[in-house]
């Protein structure tokens, strides 16, 4: 089993200019989340699950000028006072509205002097010779972070109430309806090389490629519908506590909960909240904003069961034709919008049998993009794990407590998503824009 190559090889110029439009992306995204609302909006707390958009907004240009400034570059402190104020572990989310935060026009300035400083050590840098330089990492790490909150701040604009101050088109029509989809395929059982050693940009916990055997399982061909999960709802599935893990089930009691978060009946009509919108569930679309608890519930109910990351991986990334691992279901090349749902281009799931140029070689459809999936695997590190640059990035939070997600969302950039981009969470998170598909062990004897 082999483990294909990533990117194509650039020269210095091209991994500048591939940084500087990774790096640029970001920053556009995050001043379109952070000038659709005013100054109050900015500095206000919409959730004690997240931070003001203020915090995100200065702490993506601390994390910035610590690493790419100071830590590449060499240069002196721009504003060492903050660091403490900026520190996302010093800090739980629900205490930074009380922290000596910058203003939201000196975060703006802030972050844009630290970006042009950013952009001229990027020039000088030889991107070669050092791990943090090699391919541009330390580069495409800042990119892939700024992308992370800019998720974040997505989220935030979910959860505030008011008006919609975000808008975008809708996501394209599935040219052939889910109901015209196989519901499941085999995957085959066999060796295979999960995570990687190849792709210069991938952080710590997807490394390093290492070989892994899956015995044969069915999969769900697309991302759990609203219209299936409502029949679980409509089946008294969060009334009934067989189906529950117990602290899931302690959680739906605590609660009350009933249904997906932002869903409310109406008479005999569902309908969620949707970025500031008030509208019906829609049927054909995956299912968003559950738990963990939640998935494993409607999993159990089905009959079913949440795929393991190692056999989520494999659906995304193994070609039978082959024997490799490519770097998305559809192979190696980059994502275009014909591929995945992914860069905030629609603020919602495409119907479930979307992009079929995304599917992967076994007919899976969207594993990438739409909604994360849960898995039902713990978030460990993989053998040979080593942290890097950081312990915090990864490390501290490896244990049971944690559950990973895989396949990025519609909040997701391309930049921070790819066949072994691994996510983790609290099992209790329905904030996040979450979905899942569901597998069952293949008979005895499936090749």
């Amino acid at each position: 089993m082999t483990e294909t190559t990533q990117p194509p090889d650039l020269d210095s110029e091209g991994l500048r200019s591939r940084a500087v439009e990774a790096l640029s992306r970001a920053r556009e995204r995050t001043a379109l989340l952070t000038s659709c609302v005013d100054d109050a909006e900015l500095t206000a707390q919409h959730s004690p699950l997240m931070s003001p958009l203020v915090w995100d907004l200065a702490h993506i240009g601390n994390q910035e000028e610590q690493w790419l400034l100071r830590t590449v570059g060499g240069r002196e402190p721009m504003r060492p006072e903050i660091d403490t104020v900026y520190d996302a572990f010093e800090h739980p989310r629900a205490e930074r509205p009380a922290l000596p935060l910058l203003a939201p026009a000196e975060a703006r300035a802030y972050a844009a002097e630290v970006r042009g400083r950013a952009l001229d050590v990027l020039e000088r840098s030889p991107l070669r010779g050092a791990p943090l330089l090699d391919a541009g990492f330390a580069f495409g790490m800042i990119a892939q972070h700024e992308q992370q909150h800019d998720e974040t701040m997505l989220i935030t604009h979910q959860l505030r109430g008011g008006p919609a101050a975000l808008t975008a088109p809708p996501p394209p029509v599935a040219p052939d309806a889910a109901a015209s989809l196989p519901a499941e395929v085999l995957v085959p059982g066999g060796p295979y090389t999960q995570g990687t050693s190849a792709e210069p940009w991938a952080l710590d916990n997807e490394r390093p490629a290492h070989p892994v055997f899956v015995p044969p399982f069915l999969l769900d061909v697309t991302p759990v519908r609203n219209e299936a999960y409502l029949a679980f709802v409509e089946d008294g599935g969060y009334r009934e506590e067989r189906w529950w893990d117990p602290a899931g089930w302690d959680m739906v009691r605590r609660h009350s909960l009933e249904a997906p978060l932002f869903w409310r009946r109406e008479g005999a009509r569902w309908l969620r909240r949707r970025f500031g919108v008030t509208e019906p569930v829609p049927p054909d679309e995956p299912v968003l904003h559950v738990s963990w608890y939640e998935a494993d519930a409607y999993a159990r109910w089905a009959g079913r069961r949440l795929p393991t990351e190692a056999e989520w991986e494999k659906a995304a990334r193994f070609d039978p034709a082959t024997g490799r691992s490519t770097r998305y279901p559809w192979g190696d090349a980059d994502p275009t919008p014909e591929h995945a749902n992914l860069g905030q281009r629609h603020l919602r799931p495409a119907p479930a049998g979307a992009y079929p140029a995304g599917e992967s070689p076994l007919g899976i459809r969207q594993l990438i993009g739409d909604v994360w999936e849960w898995t039902s695997s713990d978030f460990l590190p993989y053998p040979g794990f080593a942290p890097f640059p950081y312990r915090e990035y990864s490390e501290v939070f490896f244990g049971p407590e944690h559950k990973v997600l895989r396949g990025g969302s519609f909040a997701v950039d391309a930049v921070a998503c790819r066949g072994t981009f691994r996510n983790w969470d609290l099992p209790v998170r329905r904030q996040i824009f979450a979905g899942f598909r569901t597998a069952r062990d293949a008979a005895e004897g499936a090749l």
